[in-house]
């Protein structure tokens, strides 16, 4: 196959071609934002943030070994409900409310734990919508933490929720820093 097309022409006077690609007297393509050529160095900020969320999934896991450790008051406060009732619940009953109980609890722990893996890596690359979702999760789990005061539960699991609200609030007080917030802008803007 041959090429029947001939060469471009070449560039008008005083218009030479630059090494860039562009044209000299040329801007760049308007509303164009030029980036550094190399990547934006993650601030101290999102760096602690990020070391942070990996302790709240530790955190989750062992509110799931707590949950675990716990299914004799879960039991009790199970069967001191039941009596309650007009119709208390039979054995097998009280037997499968604990277990849905103690199921409960390891599949909301591990959802917990994926939950702070998936914000750590997230925005630790900057995306600008995971600091959103960490807030919004965050604000959750301050809703989850008020409405347990008004259910009995036990004092480590109510420790571990007071510590993992701190601690998250402490996380989106980080991202919402002004160097967490040039990061996340460098990291969204378009890369021409």
């Amino acid at each position: 196959m041959s090429n029947d097309y001939p060469p471009p022409p070449p560039p008008p006077p005083g218009q030479g071609g630059t090494p860039g690609g562009g044209y000299e007297g040329m801007g760049a393509m308007p509303g164009a934002v030029e980036q550094p050529g190399g990547p934006v160095t993650q601030p101290a900020s999102i760096a602690q943030a990020v070391k942070l969320m990996y302790v709240g999934a530790a955190l989750s896991l062992l509110s799931i070994l707590v949950g675990l450790l716990a299914r004799n008051e879960l039991r009790k406060a199970v069967e001191d409900a039941s009596a309650k009732q007009a119709t208390p619940m039979s054995p097998s009953q009280v037997d499968a409310a604990v277990t849905l109980g103690m199921v409960s609890a390891v599949v909301a722990g591990l959802i917990g734990v994926a939950l702070w893996l998936w914000m750590a890596r997230a925005n630790g690359r900057g995306r600008s919508w995971a600091r959103i979702v960490a807030t919004v999760l965050w604000v959750i789990q301050l809703i989850s933490l008020l409405a347990s005061f008004v259910r009995p539960t036990a004092g480590l699991a109510t420790i571990l929720g007071v510590v993992t609200v701190v601690l998250g609030g402490y996380i989106v007080f980080l991202l919402g820093k002004k160097e967490s917030s040039a990061f996340y802008a460098a990291q969204s803007a378009p890369r021409y």
